[in-house]
């Protein structure tokens, strides 16, 4: 046998330990280079660059 709940978790408890799960939005910046958003501290997905320098080389993908 498993182990098995003494007592019901009433709603107002449940509800009180889950009220830290939350996702916060995502903090998106635009990329001075191209325009496009980006993560902070992250190199732009669309032109490769990061702080003024190109990091990544993107080709003609």
């Amino acid at each position: 046998m498993g182990a098995v709940p003494k007592r019901k978790i009433s709603k107002g408890r449940r509800d009180r330990r889950r009220a830290h799960d939350g996702l916060s939005r995502l903090h998106l910046m635009r990329c001075p280079q191209c325009g496009r958003p980006r993560l902070p501290h992250h190199v732009c997905p669309s032109c490769g660059t990061y702080r003024g320098r190109e990091v990544v080389d993107m080709g003609e993908s």
